[in-house]
């Protein structure tokens, strides 16, 4: 039985650490994040369909979709963001499907789907555990500063999500604080890990190879 776990949480926190870590540990990952904007690439129908939907100011010179534009817009105003999500979530879930399907054909002790979006994408509810991945907001300012994005940005795109944590928690299995030492927060994730596989299959991870 492969394991279904859903990673979620607020920019910045670590999601993708973490998911690194779990695919040291021998889980598949899908990096949903990856997907939405491969949905989106010249040539698509989901380009299309964005194209349709916000006009010349997110078209860049190459035809292709011009993604710092359309950040502005999305981050700024929730109502076009979710008429961004409405138009990504239904062409991504398919690949995630797929890519699901492809883990546990090839027997993975979990899959892990990766996504900022987890739960309003619809793609919690393939899921067997949901962890929530989080860390106190200073943390989050520096790290998208360090992204290189300018403290105005990085206010505006913490003020867009709103109270991320608080409309996750009740969906969260396990919640991964990595506000600490980054040793205490792998620990935390492979005890985590343990106890995930041996709930769901009664059967520990493999130890990983030196």
């Amino acid at each position: 039985m492969t394991v279904r776990i859903g990673l979620t949480g607020p920019i910045a926190c670590g999601k993708s650490t973490v998911a690194a870590w779990l695919r040291d540990l021998g889980a598949d990952v899908i990096d949903a994040d990856a997907i939405a904007r491969r949905v989106v690439e010249p040539g698509t129908q989901g380009l299309r369909d964005v194209l349709v939907a916000f006009g010349d100011r997110v078209r860049a010179e190459d035809g292709g979709l011009d993604r710092a534009a359309l950040a502005e817009i999305v981050f700024q105003d929730p109502a076009q963001l979710d008429r961004l999500e409405h138009i990504i979530h239904p062409a991504v879930r398919p690949r995630i499907l797929d890519a699901i399907d492809a883990a546990e054909r090839m027997a993975a002790p979990a899959v892990v789907i990766e996504a900022i979006k987890l739960v309003e994408g619809g793609l919690a509810e393939l899921c067997d555990e949901v962890w929530l991945v989080v860390c106190r907001p200073e943390e989050q300012r520096a790290r998208l500063i360090g992204r290189g994005a300018s403290a105005a940005d990085a206010a505006a795109r913490l003020s867009s999500q709103g109270a991320v944590r608080t409309r996750l928690e009740p969906f969260a299995t396990r919640v991964i604080e990595t506000s600490g030492p980054i040793g205490d927060a792998r620990q935390l994730v492979e005890d985590a890990y343990r106890a995930a596989l041996v709930s769901r299959t009664g059967m520990a991870p493999a130890e990983p190879e030196d």
